[in-house]
């Protein structure tokens, strides 16, 4: 079956399952070898390039559905999840079904809800679905070199600053690093997420500061200078700056 008619064919029945007008789309960031990346699959349709989105399901919650949808076309679970903007430019969707008339459920005008998701690459197994010729991670850096559709390239970027004002306010790390870690590496992190690099001191005591690390009695071996010291995030108190925020940042 080809990609067109497997569109048509899934229309009738997304009418009768899925709320229309209505869907979501997961910005998921990774961070590996100092770098964000971010999630995309590669459509079968149009072989473009989409973050991993879908429909909303008329008997589902809008949270339940996102989950859902990340499980189902990416074969993500667990990903920390946050809405962070609304996207609804009217031509939104309609050139990349112009082959289709308008009866197709997929070119009604679909007002989208952002998710900022975030998550450690290395804990991943993707699994693209039956809609997908490929689904991997992909460096920001690259993403001038791949064609994406629709207006997913403006809805990564929005994502990104997004996450540079989330970091701020709540702490940044706990998905997307592994579960040991030295200082530095979370530097680099805030420092690849805010796009300029950070005084070491000053960053040092902030992040101390917060309450939400955990010195562990190992360091990392090898390299021509001292071992550092490893880290872990307290989890206890970390989901709890989740939700209170930060004081001392």
């Amino acid at each position: 079956m080809d990609s067109k008619q497997q569109l048509l064919n899934t229309s009738e029945e997304a009418k009768e399952i899925f709320i229309s007008h209505l869907s979501a789309d997961p910005v998921i960031f990774g961070f590996e070898n100092n770098e964000l990346k971010v999630l995309l699959i590669k459509m079968n349709y149009r072989e473009k390039w989409l973050l991993p989105g879908g429909y909303i399901r008329k008997d589902e919650n809008l949270d339940d559905a996102i989950i859902r949808i990340l499980k189902n076309r990416a074969g993500i679970n667990d990903a920390y999840l946050e809405q962070f903007e609304v996207f609804g430019r009217k031509d939104r969707s309609e050139f990349y079904f112009e082959d289709f008339d308008e009866t197709l459920f997929h070119k009604q005008r679909f007002i989208t809800i952002g998710y900022l998701a975030l998550y450690n690459p290395t804990n991943t197994t993707l699994i693209a679905d039956d809609f997908s010729s490929d689904c991997k991670w992909i460096y920001l850096h690259e993403l001038d070199k791949i064609d994406i559709g629709m207006d997913h390239r403006n809805i990564i970027e929005r994502a990104l600053l997004a996450l540079r004002e989330k970091i701020s306010i709540k702490p940044i790390g706990y998905n997307l690093l592994p579960e040991k870690f030295t200082l530095p590496e979370l530097q680099k992190l805030y420092e690849t997420i805010l796009g300029k690099e950070l005084n070491r001191g000053n960053f040092y005591r902030k992040i101390k500061n917060m309450g939400i690390l955990k010195k562990l009695n190992e360091q990392r071996k090898g390299g021509a200078h001292k071992s550092p010291d490893l880290y872990s995030f307290d989890e206890e108190k970390y989901n709890e700056a989740l939700k209170n925020g930060l004081n001392n940042w």
